[in-house]
């Protein structure tokens, strides 16, 4: 929604063009004002999941399956995080953690670990099979030589409270549950995590609302890689990891071919649970966006493209409008109080929900503030990232290129959900 430079000079010459854009704006208050009460709703609606003891579980409890890919993580926090796996109150686990051709010391610190504890096993992995991406490559690897009846996928930076797995499994057998995922607690400590963290909150839980997401009749699903707890039997049904091999975003593709196959899925809040530090700065939001975005798109250049356009025009360019015409204002121009209000009514909804997010995430509320530097960074790194895909550059993740030319092929998925290849 951008002001036109003539207009800016003498509103008074272009009546009608204001009024269009008035109305344009004020659709797009209302649009954000709906899409605001949407996202109160699912805050108000969302509860942490409450701790299960061990002796809440059947007599005979099965054995878990903890698989832990594991890449370059010798600067983060891999020691504790698998440290929090093996001092869980839940002692029937066997924990799979895999080495994908990491070029640090992950190798070291893994086989350092596994000496402490045999339930601990390491595989290292030294070459990518055709057609598959690292992560599902390997997860499926890890799969095929586990034995739980469960199985969790656990990401390397995810620090888990001892009745974690415990309370998972008892919420699961509880509700008859097959596929249960749960969002942990964000941990952000620099400006631009602090920035980035509410806005991609934001879009996650105005594009996924866990109500809708909970819903067994309809297909929409979405997974936190970080902690996804699947009833072995039900993987296997999709054919395992193979199902999503090529897929940069393989939870999420998950999630949808197991609940979209009839099987039981949820969504939970666990921040009591769980909690992990996703990004450790500017440059690996980047490159989590760079991965990301394409895919949520479904690999589609059109619809990119519209979101690229819709998302600068109204959703970030409100704000600056409301700037500029504050500040024509205060100028004399008084024509462009009309269009001043409905911006600020966007820019108002934006921060008060962000607000409320931030509250929700113990994130300081000063960073309510920086809603275009964090929604902005969404549009750009999708319009960089497709770019880049579609001229066979591809992207950047774990050191590793994605979608380059002559590497793996997008995939691509009909509608019934299957996953299949594009051909060359």
């Amino acid at each position: 929604m951008l002001v036109n430079s003539e207009l800016m000079i003498n509103p008074g010459l272009e009546p009608v063009g204001l009024a269009i854009l008035t109305i344009i704006a004020w659709i797009c208050a209302v649009g954000w004002l709906g899409f605001g009460a949407l996202i109160l709703y699912g805050l108000a609606g969302r509860r942490p999941l409450a701790a299960k003891s061990v002796s809440q579980l059947t007599k005979n409890p099965p054995l878990v399956s903890i698989l832990l890919p594991a890449r370059n993580e010798a600067h983060r926090v891999l020691p504790q995080a698998l440290a929090s796996v093996l001092a869980q109150d839940y002692q029937q686990i066997e924990v799979i953690s895999v080495n994908d051709r990491s070029t640090d010391s992950t190798g070291s610190i893994l086989a350092s670990l596994a000496e402490s504890d045999d339930r601990l096993r390491i595989i290292n992995i030294t070459e990518l099979r055709a057609g598959w991406l690292g992560k599902t490559n390997a997860l499926q690897q890890a799969f095929e030589v586990s034995h739980g009846e469960w199985i969790v996928t656990l990401d390397a930076d995810m620090l888990l409270e001892s009745s974690a797995i415990s309370t998972a499994l008892g919420h699961a057998i509880a509700g008859g549950y097959e596929v249960l995922t749960l969002m942990p607690s964000f941990e952000t400590r620099s400006f631009w995590e602090r920035a980035f963290t509410p806005a991609w909150l934001l879009t996650l839980f105005g594009g996924y609302p866990f109500f809708i997401l909970n819903n067994p009749k309809l297909k929409k699903a979405f997974a936190f890689g970080g902690f996804s707890l699947i009833r072995r039997e039900a993987l296997t049904r999709i054919g395992g990891f193979a199902a999503v091999r090529a897929d940069i975003v393989e939870d999420v593709r998950l999630a949808e071919l197991l609940k979209n196959s009839g099987l039981r899925y949820r969504i939970d809040h666990a921040p009591n649970l769980m909690r992990t530090r996703m990004q450790n700065g500017l440059r690996e939001i980047w490159d989590f966006l760079s991965r990301g975005m394409f895919a949520g798109m479904r690999y589609s250049i059109i619809l990119a493209a519209l979101t690229v356009t819709t998302g600068y025009a109204f959703v970030v360019a409100p704000v600056f409008v409301a700037i500029v015409c504050f500040a024509m204002v205060l100028s004399g121009y008084s024509e462009l109080l009309s269009l001043l209000f409905p911006a600020l009514v966007i820019w108002g909804t934006q921060v008060f929900t962000l607000f409320l997010i931030c509250r929700k995430f113990e994130i300081p509320s000063i960073y309510a503030l920086t809603t275009p530097l964090g929604l902005s960074l969404f549009y750009t790194a999708l319009m960089i990232s497709t770019f880049n895909i579609v001229r066979g550059k591809g992207v950047a993740w774990k050191g590793r290129q994605i979608y380059e030319s002559g590497g793996v092929d997008l995939p691509s998925r009909d509608r019934a959900g299957s996953n299949r290849d594009l051909k060359a």
